[in-house]
């Protein structure tokens, strides 16, 4: 257990933000019943379209909040394994990297499709992470078919269930897809390249929706 915990460090920072932003959110408001009600916190990292011109970071913020436990508990079990796969291909500088434009890239689609939906979570980058798993299990030789059913089951469930970003989800998965082609490159530089070209995509079309430019 101890060797699989080091193979994803990153994964696990990942994992203490999203969890130690919720427990402050159920300090401030004193429950641990869907605390993000009653937090003035967990609004301010809330992405919603009519402010985030004013609040730009929440951007990034929201996807490491989180609505209740439950929301937690079920995005952090994902990451924890999903993530680790991914991180362990791509190495954790890299990995980082991506879990964030991810992030960046699933707040840009909810703004442009979802525009005065609050939205919070880590479901835009995991299924980002969930599509790149295609690519690892691909690099390895592996069999496709249990990643990509992950990735259909995952997206038939965000159509199916209740107060769930569809847009965030597919936000990110689609952002996951830009960065493949890029990400398992052997060239270094084409990697980095990728990853600056998707970074400076994602931050445009989040910039323009909000209002930041004009």
């Amino acid at each position: 257990m101890k060797n699989y915990l080091k193979s994803m460090p990153a994964t696990l920072v990942f994992m203490v933000l999203c969890i130690g932003a919720w427990l402050a959110t159920a300090a401030q408001a004193k429950t641990l019943a869907a605390p993000y009600y009653r937090s003035s916190l967990a609004q301010d990292w809330t992405l919603w379209g009519p402010d985030v011109s004013a609040h730009p970071a929440t951007v990034i913020t929201a996807g490491f909040m989180h609505l209740d436990a439950g929301h937690l508990l079920v995005n952090m079990v994902m990451l924890f394994f999903v993530g680790r796969e991914v991180e362990r291909a791509l190495g954790s500088v890299l990995y980082v990297a991506v879990y964030l434009i991810s992030v960046v890239g699933a707040s840009a689609a909810v703004l442009w499709m979802d525009f005065d939906t609050p939205t919070v979570g880590a479901s835009g980058a995991l299924f980002a992470l969930m599509g790149l798993l295609i690519g690892v299990y691909r690099s390895r030789g592996l069999d496709l078919r249990a990643p990509i059913v992950l990735v259909v089951a995952n997206v038939a469930y965000s159509f199916i269930a209740d107060n769930v970003s569809v847009w965030g989800h597919l936000g990110g998965l689609l952002t996951g897809m830009f960065l493949a082609p890029f990400v398992f490159r052997q060239r270094l530089w084409l990697r980095w390249l990728g990853i600056w070209i998707i970074a400076l995509a994602a931050a445009i079309v989040a910039a323009l929706r909000a209002g930041l430019w004009g």
